[in-house]
C-alpha cells in the first residue's frame, strides 16, 4: 500500500513514520527543501521521544520516503493525507490556506482515483470544502469521470508521547461518506486492530467535531482544577487532597485533574478558540470554553504573580531561575507555553531572568532573543538567584540537590507550578514554598 503525507511537522512525520512501521510505503511531503534533505540525514527537526529511530530505520529499509514534489509522486498513490498547520487567526479562525492549498495541488495534477484524508486539525465542513474544490477544479480539466473520496482522520497525539500514542491509540476515528473509503481506511489501519486497537467509523462532519470536543473536554478540565486550585489557596484547603478525591469517583476519574500554571502548546488553545468562533459562525455561544479560555489566560499570570507577592512588589534589579521553558515535558514545543507569559512580565519587572530547559533551550532564542541568560544545567540556572520558578516538571528536576542550591541562590524561594516538591522538605532546608493550591 502507497500513502502520502503532506506536511512534516508532528502530526504528519509522526504518522508517516508509524505508517512506514507497519508496513506501508509511505512518501512524506513538504515545501521545505533543506527539511526534506536533513530528514533524509536523520536529522528529525522536532524533539520527540523515539522518533528518530523509527525515521531512520524506516528510511534505510525503503518504506518511507522524503519528497517537495507532490505532483510527480500523487499517482502513485492510493491515499493521500493533509497534515498541514491550521494556525490561529486574530479572530480564532483555524487558518485553512495551507490545508486548500495541498488542495488544490492535488486538483491539479490528479489523474487518477484517490482518496484524500484530512489529519490537519479542521473546523467542522473542511472535507466538504476540499470536495467541492477538488470536484470543481476537475471538471475544469474535463475530469467529470474521475472518482475521488474524501475522509477525516483527526489526530490525538501528546507531544512528548506521539510515537506511542500513534502505535497504541485509545481510538482511531475515521469519517468517511462512501463504502470505498471506508474499506481503504480499513485496510490501512488493519495491522493496528491486530492489536485490537479501537477503529471508530463515523460521518465526517461528527469526526471534524470530535477531535475539536475532546480537547475542548480536556482543555475545561484543566481550567476547572485551576480555578479549584485558586480557591482552596484563598480558603486554606489542598488541592492535592482536593484531587484525590474527585478522582477517586468513577464518573470523574483521575487524567487531568493536576492544578498548574496554564495550558499551551500547538492545540488546546488554538482549538479553543476555533471552536468558539465556529460556534459564533453558527449563530451559538460556548459561554463554557469562553469561561475555560479566560481562566486559562489568567492562570498564565499566576507564577509572576506569586514572585511579585513574596517581594512585596520589590522586583527591580532581583535574579530569577526559571527551570523548564517547553509547555510540557517531553517536548520542545514553547507555543504558548507558560513560561514566555512568566519570563516577559519578569523582564518587564527589571528582573534578571536565568534559564534551563533539557529540550527546548534552541526554540527559546527564537521566541526571546538575548534578552534572558541560558545556563548549561539547572545549578547554574539557580546560580545568584533570588527565586527558582518551575514552570514546566521534566524528570530531571524532581530531585535536584537543594544544599547545593541553598548554597548559589541569593535568597531560598522556590515557586512550583507543577507541584512537584514537597513543602515541608524544602522547610527543612530553609527554603520558602509557593505551589499551586495548597
Amino acid at each position: 500500500m502507497k500513502i502520502a503525507i503532506v506536511g512534516t511537522g508532528y502530526v504528519g512525520l509522526v504518522s508517516g513514520a508509524c505508517f512506514s512501521e507497519m508496513g506501508v510505503d509511505v512518501t512524506c511531503v513538504d515545501i521545505d527543501s533543506e527539511k526534506i534533505e536533513r530528514l533524509k540525514k536523520g536529522i528529525i527537526p522536532i524533539y520527540e521521544p523515539g522518533l528518530k529511530n523509527i525515521v531512520v530505520r524506516n528510511y534505510e529499509a525503503d518504506r518511507l520516503h522524503f519528497s517537495t514534489d507532490l505532483p510527480a509522486i500523487l499517482n502513485d498513490m492510493e491515499i493521500v493525507f493533509i497534515a498541514v498547520g491550521t494556525p490561529s487567526g486574530k479572530d480564532g479562525t483555524a487558518d485553512l490556506s495551507y490545508v486548500m492549498t495541498v488542495a488544490n495541488t492535488i486538483a491539479e495534477h490528479m489523474s487518477k482515483p484517490l482518496l484524500i484524508v484530512t489529519k490537519s486539525t479542521v473546523p467542522v465542513g473542511t472535507s466538504y470544502r476540499i470536495r467541492d474544490l477538488v470536484r470543481k477544479r476537475l471538471d475544469e480539466r474535463g475530469l467529470t469521470d474521475l472518482r475521488f473520496d474524501v475522509a477525516s482522520n483527526p489526530e490525538f497525539l501528546k507531544e512528548g508521547a506521539a510515537v506511542n500514542d500513534f502505535m497504541s491509540p485509545d481510538r482511531v476515528i475515521v469519517g468517511v461518506e462512501s463504502e470505498e473509503a471506508k474499506n481503504l481506511m480499513t485496510k490501512l489501519y488493519r495491522p493496528f486492530v491486530l492489536n485490537n486497537f479501537r477503529v471508530i467509523f463515523m460521518d465526517i462532519l461528527s469526526s471534524e467535531m470530535t477531535k475539536y470536543a475532546s480537547n475542548a473536554m480536556l482543555a475545561t478540565r484543566i481550567s476547572f482544577m485551576n480555578d479549584i486550585a485558586n480557591l482552596c489557596e484563598r480558603v486554606g484547603a489542598d488541592v492535592n487532597m482536593v484531587r484525590r478525591g474527585m478522582g477517586s469517583d468513577s464518573r470523574i476519574g483521575r487524567s487531568f485533574l493536576y492544578p498548574g500554571c496554564g495550558y499551551g502548546g500547538s492545540c488546546f488553545p488554538k482549538d479553543i478558540r476555533a471552536l468558539i468562533k465556529v460556534a459564533e459562525d453558527a449563530g451559538y455561544e460556548m459561554n463554557v470554553l469562553k469561561a475555560v479560555e479566560e481562566v486559562n489566560n489568567r492562570q498564565k499570570d499566576i507564577l509572576f504573580q506569586k514572585f511579585k507577592h513574596h517581594f512585596n512588589g520589590k522586583m527591580e534589579g532581583r535574579t530569577a531561575a526559571v527551570w523548564g521553558l517547553s509547555f510540557k515535558p517531553e517536548t520542545d514545543d514553547m507555543r504558548e507555553a507558560p513560561s514566555l507569559t512568566l519570563i516577559r512580565s519578569l523582564r518587564e519587572a527589571g528582573v534578571s531572568v536565568r534559564v534551563y530547559d533539557p529540550a527546548a533551550m534552541q526554540e527559546a532564542r527564537y521566541y526571546l532573543n538575548d534578552s534572558i541568560y541560558y545556563a548549561t544545567d539547572i545549578y547554574d540556572a539557580a546560580n545568584g538567584a533570588d527565586a527558582l520558578i518551575v514552570p514546566t516538571e521534566w524528570k530531571e528536576f524532581r530531585l535536584p540537590n537543594w544544599s547545593i542550591l541553598k548554597k548559589i541562590m541569593n535568597n531560598h524561594v522556590v515557586i512550583d507550578g507543577r507541584n512537584i516538591y514537597n513543602m515541608e522538605e524544602l522547610a527543612s532546608y530553609g527554603f520558602a514554598y509557593s505551589g499551586i493550591g495548597q
